[in-house]
């Protein structure tokens, strides 16, 4: 009997590492690891508490961000515009807080209904009127973009004073992380979990049949670019919070570009019908630790673009060499 638990146990292993590949995660989180052995190697000061503080800053907001894409990845769209809804959402905190003299809560809240909205007209613009959601979120990219420095004078301005929510949202220095963990672990459960998720994936998957089986495509669409455009917002209000100052060039296009970056490396490609926000959320923190890494060993800012280019370009290789071997487990024999 002995004998035979001990051949169980030796048997379990095998197949807890076959389910662990079998997730689109794996990959990436395999590169991720690696590249923490690697850096803290390279130079002891990669896993002390100050520089892990600085990384769980960096890819919060990114990550953030990079959940919301993903649910309009999945439907084979795409939100240039979510890194100036990114910088929008504190403008119109600001404005709400100071010029309408609306408590704090109220006027965060009237902040990401305005991402809401222009979630909305992306959703819109693509549904009713057929404009490719690449041409529809790049209008409202440099629509935002423009809006952001005439609503503020093209002058940064001062976050709300000092309070237990202000804390909470960005203030103290793990706050961002937690709430991007916190969405991760919701959005996940949204997608894997129930209709609304499962209606995204089979939109995204086959849009002629999942019409015909009645799901309300077009509701699903439009709901999944107003939920992208409001986390963009709440991320840039966390962001707000965290450096104290609401900065009308803030976000653009870097963030935006480094949130796709990270949902793509995680296992959601442009194609759609496919995604996972954990990858995403993964992928955002490989791209934080090459960033945060690459500095540390003295990287110059002339070189540093070209060395992360080719990290995200091998990483990507990788997961997809990774991603094959899965399908290899599954093929019949």
């Amino acid at each position: 009997m002995a004998g035979q638990s001990a051949t169980g146990r030796e048997g379990a292993l095998p197949r807890r590492a076959g389910a662990l590949l079998e997730r689109r995660e794996a990959g990436i989180f395999v590169v991720a690891v690696a590249l923490v052995v690697y850096f803290q190697a390279a130079n002891a000061a990669f896993l002390t508490q100050g520089n892990i503080r600085a990384l769980a800053q960096f890819a919060a907001t990114t990550a953030i961000i990079a959940v919301g894409l993903v649910m309009v990845m999945i439907l084979g769209e795409i939100d240039l515009s979510v890194g100036q809804a990114y910088g929008f959402a504190p403008i119109v905190m600001y404005l709400a807080y100071e010029r309408l003299l609306l408590v704090l809560p109220l006027a965060i809240a009237v902040a990401l209904a305005a991402t809401a909205v222009v979630g909305f007209v992306n959703g819109a613009l693509r549904v009713y009127f057929g404009v490719p959601s690449f041409v529809a979120t790049l209008g409202t990219f440099f629509l935002l973009g423009g809006l952001n420095v005439i609503l503020t004078g093209g002058f940064p301005r001062s976050a709300p004073e000092e309070s237990a929510l202000k804390q909470a949202l960005g203030a103290y220095p793990y706050a961002g992380i937690l709430w991007a963990i916190g969405i991760m672990i919701v959005m996940h459960a949204v997608l894997n979990h129930t209709r609304w998720g499962i209606h995204t994936f089979a939109t995204g998957g086959n849009f002629t049949g999942a019409r015909e089986a009645g799901i309300r495509v077009d509701r699903i669409r439009i709901g999944n670019f107003m939920l992208c455009s409001t986390l963009g917002g709440f991320a840039g209000i966390i962001e707000a919070m965290r450096i104290d100052s609401i900065d009308p060039l803030v976000g653009g296009a870097e963030i935006m570009f480094y949130a796709i970056a990270a949902a793509v490396i995680g296992g959601t490609p442009l194609a759609g019908g496919v995604g996972t926000v954990i990858g995403a959320f993964i992928g955002t923190l490989v791209i934080s630790i090459l960033r945060n890494g690459f500095t540390l060993q003295g990287v110059n800012a002339n070189e540093f673009n070209i060395i992360l280019g080719v990290a995200v370009l091998i990483v990507m290789v990788l997961n997809i060499y990774v991603g094959r071997l899965r399908r290899g487990r599954r093929a019949p024999s």
